[in-house]
């Protein structure tokens, strides 16, 4: 089942599906990467090939924000650094904590690489929000890895968090590789 919107976090201010097209803009005509809209099998709800984002159409305007900039960080990560690839294809529970660090700096930089995209479109008023979310994804999937068990994503909604910062994007030409319908996208 898709995850549900974070109704409780406050940010109903924010215009979504506003950033949504701005970002989807940026994404094209300054890096070739398109985005696709269709049925992303569950319990997935994005997938990425290295040159396009694909985004399951039943996902709200939040979540397709979050998912554009968080599967563009990888998407950077995939294109600089190759080795990554094989790095981000999902593991299957139970995960050795020893792994977590690892999974967590390669989480935190795609989500850097995220806001620098949001900050490049012109949105810089979500700061916050995209830190919290990217807090309560990693929160998430490091549960999932844990346990095998998938609990509500909300549920792991920080009140607080550190700030994230913007990493600037390097220079790359889009690649393409394989879908990850096993990736770490859950």
């Amino acid at each position: 089942m898709k995850e549900h919107p974070l109704a409780n976090q406050k940010m109903s201010t924010v215009p979504f599906a506003e950033y949504c097209t701005r970002v989807e803009q940026v994404l094209k005509s300054d890096y070739g990467i398109v985005v696709v809209t269709r049925d992303i099998p569950d319990p997935l709800t994005g997938d990425l090939d290295g040159l396009e984002i694909h985004i399951d159409y039943s996902v709200t305007p939040e979540q397709r924000l979050f998912l554009l900039a968080h599967l563009f960080g990888h998407t950077v990560q995939w294109n600089v650094d190759p080795g990554t690839f094989e790095f981000g294809r999902q593991y299957k529970p139970p995960v050795a904590q020893e792994l977590f660090p690892a999974i967590l700096a390669y989480e935190q930089e795609a989500a850097r690489y995220g806001l620098f995209l949001l900050h490049r479109a012109g949105i810089t008023t979500a700061d916050e929000w995209f830190s919290k979310y990217t807090a309560c994804d990693q929160a998430y999937l490091l549960d999932f890895y844990r346990t095998g068990d998938k609990h509500d994503f909300q549920s792991f909604w920080p009140e607080t968090v550190a700030p994230l910062g913007p990493k600037l994007v390097p220079s790359f030409t889009p690649r393409r590789r394989t879908f990850r319908m096993d990736g770490v996208v859950i």
